[in-house]
């Protein structure tokens, strides 16, 4: 059995790091069904002023008294980014999508919070067409667990027949609410989110390489989507509350974007929708505490 890596970072993983994997060899699925254990710790991340200022005007969502759900999300990104670009990992990270992620808030977290992180590697699942991967993550500050997330990479191809443990990918909701709000994606700041989230894909940066995978052009990083749908819901600053979203399709930059939501017993959905597609590109269910006792 391969020995576990173990990566530990004082600050946000170098950029230039990842890029430098980018075109590498795959090695290919291990014969035990698992992901290499691989973990990345980085300790004592704390937000300047300045970078949250610049995370709230890129996001789209409001400044408050306490961090969004989608803050720790996005600033350990570049810490699945370390675990993607690793020579131990089983496919190279331009191969990989985001395709699912579950949040978890549990407390508050104050602005000025210290934050360890903690990334470890989790399922692998084949797929008919693929094959999905998870990727753990977990932020502690004063020794006590604050948020976690499970996020789900899908990488496209024929890796072998799926097996009786491959268990189903959990099915998003369908939301047959009314239009609640529409507006145009941003069309610019493409560079700035991309380094603040360590997501520097040229799927989100350039025209040209997006055209040549076959999309129409570039589109937004998905956790900022994201983040203009809580901002827009009015979601942005719940205390404990936990968020899944599905991500289905590509949101462009300057598209115009339609927001449906629907409130159910416990939870509410919403989907989003680019120009006049009945196919939402994104799919997403909140869920929060006060929900759950009124079930």
């Amino acid at each position: 059995m391969p020995a576990p890596i173990r990566l530990d970072y004082r600050a946000q993983p170098s950029l230039l790091a990842f890029v430098s994997q980018v075109w590498r060899p795959s090695r290919g699925f291990s014969d035990d069904g698992r992901l290499p254990d691989i973990q990345a710790r980085w300790s004592g991340q704390r937000a300047s002023p300045r970078q949250l200022a610049d995370y709230v005007g890129l996001s789209g969502l409001p400044a408050g008294e306490q961090l969004s759900i989608l803050y720790p999300h996005t600033v350990s990104f570049p810490m699945l980014m370390a675990v993607l670009s690793h020579p131990a990992f089983p496919l190279p990270i331009w191969r990989v999508l985001q395709v699912r992620n579950r949040l978890t808030l549990h407390e508050a977290i104050a602005p000025d919070a210290v934050l360890d992180f903690t990334v470890r590697t989790g399922a692998r699942r084949l797929l008919e067409k693929g094959a999905e991967m998870d990727l753990h993550v977990s932020a502690e500050t004063g020794g006590r667990k604050v948020w976690e997330a499970l996020n789900t990479f899908y990488a496209r191809g024929r890796f072998g027949a799926a097996g009786a443990a491959d268990a189903a990918a959990p099915s998003s909701p369908a939301v047959a609410g009314e239009a609640r709000t529409d507006w145009k994606m941003p069309a610019h700041g493409c560079w700035r989110y991309g380094r603040l989230s360590g997501d520097i894909n040229p799927l989100h940066m350039n025209n040209w390489y997006a055209r040549r995978l076959g999309y129409a052009g570039a589109f937004a990083h998905p956790q900022r989507v994201i983040g203009q749908c809580l901002g827009h819901l009015g979601a942005a600053h719940h205390g404990p509350m936990q968020l899944e979203t599905w991500i289905k399709g590509p949101v462009f930059y300057g598209a115009r974007v339609t927001l449906r939501t629907e409130s159910r017993p416990g939870e509410e959905v919403f989907a989003l929708h680019v120009d006049d597609d009945a196919r939402p590109a994104i799919v997403g269910r909140i869920v929060t505490p006060n929900a759950r006792k009124s079930t």
